[in-house]
C-alpha cells in the first residue's frame, strides 16, 4: 500500500482524542493530533467528574494540579426530599487543565500536537479500485494536507466523519449548561437532583470544587426554557444567596452567563468503522445514558481504537474490516444501552410523587446491593404502589440507575 505523512491522525484534543493520541504514541505509531481550538479543553462542556475505577481501568496516574477535589460518590435527591447515595470513590477535575495534561503525556511519547487547525475536507485515496489505501485530510492550518492511514474521529458530537459512514444514524442530542458559583459548602458529594419541575426529562446537579466552589447546571429537552429552569432551580433553593463567577478559563464579561454543551443521548451510532476510520467517545455517541456521563467512555473507547490501530498497521492492512475488532471490543464491554435507555423512558413517565415513593422504597446506599435487596425493594414497591411496577415500569428504572454506576462506565 501507499506511504502516508502519519499511521493515525487523531482529530479533536478532549479527553477521548488525547487518550487515543497517548495510546498510539505509546505504541510507536506516528501520531498527529488536530484540535480545531487555539488552547485546549476551552470552553470546558462538562461536569468535570471522573470515577476512581475509570482512573484504574484506563491505566492512568493524575496529578494533584489537574483535580480539583477528591470526592465520595454520587448523591440522587428526588422531590419530597428524598435522598439516596451511590458510594463510589472519584475526583472533580479542572476538566480544561486534565485535557492539557493528556495531550503533553502524548507528546512526551513522540505524538505531535497541532492547535488552530480546522478539519475542512477528507477524501478517501484507492491503490487499486477497491484497496484503500489512505486519507487526504484538507482544512484551514498551515499543515494541511496531510495524508494518514487511519483517522480517529474524536471530535465531539457533531462527528465530522459521520458523513463518510455508511448506514451511520443520527443521534438524539440534548444540551448542558452550568454556573460556576462560589461560598457552596460540600461533603464531597456529587448532587444529582431529579426534579421534574426544574428539569422535564434530565436532572440538575451541584458538583462541588475545591475553595467552596461549585458547577451548578442541568440538562432537560425544554432546551428553550434551559437558563430560566436552572436559575429558577438556584432561587428556589440554598443556593440562592450564593455568587455565580466566571471560571478562571473564560474571560471574564459584564454579565455571568452559563456555560456548556450538546450531549448526545440516544446510545451508540449503529456503525462506528469504516475503511481506515474508527470513531470513538461522543463522536460515536458513547454516553451513559441516565446521567450523560461520557469522559470514561470517550477515554476507554479511545484505548481501544489504538490498541486496533496498532493491529492492523503491523499487517498493513486497515480496510473496515480489519478494524472490525474495535467494534467487538466496546460492544462486548460497554454498558447495555438498550436496557439504559428503557429505564430511563420509564422514568420521566413518572410523577413527582411516583418518584418519591419508588425512591422511599430504595435503600439508602445503592451502590453494591445484593439480589434480595433489589428483591425487597420490589416487594415494597408493589405493596406501596402496585400501578409502580405493572403500568410504569418501575424495575426498568432501577436497572438503568444500576448501570449507571461506575463500573458500567457511569462517570
Amino acid at each position: 500500500m501507499g506511504d502516508a505523512d502519519w499511521d493515525v491522525v487523531v482529530i479533536g484534543a478532549g479527553p477521548g482524542g488525547g487518550t487515543a493520541a497517548l495510546h498510539c504514541a505509546r505504541l510507536g505509531l506516528r501520531t498527529l493530533i488536530l484540535e480545531e481550538h487555539k488552547e485546549i479543553g476551552v470552553p470546558v462542556h462538562c461536569g468535570e467528574c471522573l470515577s476512581e475505577i475509570a482512573v484504574q481501568n484506563l491505566e492512568i496516574e493524575l496529578p494533584e494540579e489537574v483535580i480539583s477535589l477528591h470526592v465520595k460518590g454520587i448523591r440522587v435527591l428526588f422531590p419530597n426530599n428524598v435522598e439516596k447515595k451511590l458510594t463510589e470513590s472519584g475526583y472533580v477535575l479542572e476538566k480544561h487543565l486534565f485535557e492539557q495534561w493528556l495531550i503533553d503525556e502524548a507528546v512526551k511519547e513522540g505524538a505531535t500536537f497541532k492547535p488552530s487547525h480546522k478539519v475542512k475536507g477528507l477524501n478517501k485515496n484507492f491503490q487499486l479500485k477497491n484497496q484503500f489505501s489512505n486519507w487526504e485530510i484538507t482544512g484551514k492550518g498551515d499543515l494541511f494536507p496531510v495524508t494518514t492511514k487511519i483517522i480517529i474521529d474524536a471530535s465531539g458530537v457533531a462527528g465530522i466523519t459521520s458523513r463518510i459512514l455508511n448506514n451511520s444514524n443520527k443521534i438524539e442530542v440534548i444540551s448542558g449548561y452550568q454556573y460556576e458559583m462560589i461560598e457552596v459548602e460540600n461533603d464531597k458529594y456529587l448532587d444529582f437532583y431529579i426534579w421534574p419541575k426544574y428539569a422535564p426529562e434530565g436532572y440538575v446537579w451541584m458538583i462541588p470544587k475545591k475553595n467552596r466552589r461549585a458547577n451548578v447546571g442541568l440538562v432537560t429537552t425544554k432546551k428553550s426554557e434551559k437558563i430560566k429552569s436552572l436559575d429558577s432551580f438556584i432561587e428556589d433553593t440554598y443556593l440562592s444567596e450564593k455568587k455565580k463567577i466566571d471560571p478562571v478559563w473564560k474571560k471574564s464579561g459584564m454579565k455571568i452567563k452559563p456555560f456548556g454543551g450538546t450531549i448526545p443521548i440516544s446510545g451508540p451510532r449503529n456503525n462506528t468503522i469504516d475503511d481506515g476510520l474508527i470513531m470513538i467517545g461522543d463522536a460515536a455517541g458513547f454516553t451513559s445514558p441516565l446521567f450523560e456521563g461520557g469522559s470514561h467512555l470517550a477515554m476507554k473507547s479511545g484505548k481501544f481504537a489504538a490498541e486496533v490501530c496498532k493491529e492492523a498497521l503491523q499487517k498493513n492492512s486497515f480496510s473496515k474490516n480489519d478494524l472490525s475488532k474495535y467494534e467487538t471490543l466496546w460492544k462486548k464491554e460497554f454498558p447495555p444501552y438498550h436496557k439504559i435507555l428503557k429505564g430511563k423512558k420509564a422514568l420521566y413517565d413518572l410523577t413527582d410523587d411516583e418518584l418519591a415513593i419508588m425512591a422511599a422504597c430504595m435503600p439508602d446506599e445503592m451502590n453494591g446491593m445484593s439480589i434480595f435487596t433489589k428483591i425487597g425493594v420490589g416487594l415494597k414497591i408493589m405493596i406501596k404502589s402496585p400501578k409502580l411496577i405493572f403500568k410504569k415500569r418501575v424495575i426498568s428504572v432501577l436497572l438503568s440507575f444500576g448501570y449507571s454506576r461506575a463500573k458500567f462506565y457511569g462517570w
